[in-house]
């Protein structure tokens, strides 16, 4: 894969110097969806457009065929002995393959497969729900229709990016930009609690009744983890941090930059959801350190994050910050790292336990504990900016 370049890049607008397009406008639209029309605050939540259901089974195992029923379905000029494919190998959730007839892949339809019992970790109708959303605000490509076990959407032009390409501070501070216009989405009239407790409960009570968490020594009993999820639960939920709307697992590979648009733009929305906005943060900040070959030597200085954070408020506010505002949200973020190294080792668990994709979840698991008791004592002790 092609490094992006460290050439200058533009400027983006700051996004909350005006208000945000009214979501009933917006959402769904297509390119003349909404000419003409008023914009007047929703009473509820906006309605999105109908996606296309197919009544098809796309087989993990042997994409081609149900991927051409699909194709039938969706783009009927293509002829089948024409149609190309390409797999992407490095998601661990699902089974991801591209589908075009011409070699630049300007026209290209990517069919995911949901991994085996992700239903026990995702909800598959708010996932479409939050797609659509993305897609109205400009943040989301197209997405063409759902399936038995999956769904079909637009191929978005760019590179997934590398955890050497997130330290790059022309890079991260376009993703802090791209954070900061998500965060201001609002679907409904009043912000609903965030998610993250209710998740990590599930996830939890999954561990507890169905999986024998002691499958290695450092994997904590039972009994650590009820007594570290309900320390988190109030420790964390003191810290006032606001409830936005977030995309919950910005990994590197969900990340796609486009040079010639010299923008960023988040796919996989699968855990997309009201929750803290620090919890956003921190968990991207532990994505520095890589999926496959993890190394928290990578995890953000603090000269870094403060950097980053204050690129992020800039843009949020869309006026300068003061040194107490980023200080303030520095200790937020990383005080949510710690909920960020939990949820996921509990989510690596339930995983090593149905997934049948190539990839060591339990130890992926043990290192997301090792590291979560390894820092947890340090950023206990942060306190706030007086």
């Amino acid at each position: 894969m092609a490094v992006p370049p460290s050439a200058s890049l533009q400027c983006s607008p700051c996004y909350l110097r005006g208000r945000a397009p009214c979501p009933q406008c917006s959402w769904g639209m297509e390119e003349k969806a909404a000419a003409g029309a008023g914009c007047r605050e929703p009473k509820g939540p906006p309605r999105a457009a109908a996606v296309p259901s197919l009544a098809v089974s796309v087989d993990p195992d042997d994409i081609l065929p149900g991927a051409l029923s699909l194709i039938r379905e969706l783009r009927p000029c293509w002829k089948p002995e024409q149609v190309r494919t390409k797999r992407f190998t490095d998601g661990i959730t699902n089974k991801l393959v591209a589908c075009y007839v011409e070699e630049d892949m300007e026209d290209c339809m990517l069919v995911r497969i949901y991994g085996e019992r992700t239903e026990l970790l995702v909800d598959r109708e708010n996932e479409v729900r939050n797609f659509q959303l993305l897609r109205a605000h400009g943040c989301a490509p197209k997405l063409y229709c759902t399936f038995q076990n999956g769904l079909c959407y637009e191929y978005m032009q760019g590179v997934a990016l590398e955890p050497e390409h997130i330290r790059e501070p022309k890079l991260f501070r376009l993703i802090a930009l791209e954070m900061a216009k998500i965060h201001t989405i609002h679907a409904n009239g009043s912000l609903p609690k965030p998610v993250l407790w209710q998740k990590m409960q599930s996830y939890f009570t999954l561990v507890k009744n169905e999986i024998n968490p002691s499958l290695s020594a450092d994997v904590p009993k039972v009994e650590v983890l009820e007594r570290e999820l309900a320390w988190l639960k109030e420790h964390l939920s003191q810290l006032n941090s606001p409830v936005v709307f977030c995309h919950n697992d910005l990994l590197c590979k969900n990340i796609i930059y486009d040079s010639a648009k010299g923008r960023v733009q988040f796919i996989d929305y699968e855990y997309t959801g009201y929750n803290y906005q620090a919890f956003d943060i921190g968990n991207h900040f532990n994505e520095f350190a890589g999926v496959s070959g993890v190394d928290y030597c990578w995890y953000p200085t603090q000269e870094t994050q403060l950097l980053w954070l204050r690129f992020y408020l800039q843009a949020q506010k869309g006026t300068a910050v003061t040194p107490r505002e980023v200080e303030r949200l520095y200790v937020q973020v990383n005080k949510f790292a710690l909920a960020s190294h939990f949820f996921w080792a509990l989510w690596a668990l339930i995983q090593n336990q149905f997934s049948t994709i190539n990839f060591d979840f339990l130890r992926y698991a043990e290192i997301r504990f090792n590291q979560y008791f390894k820092v947890k004592p340090q950023v206990s002790a942060l306190e706030m900016p007086k």
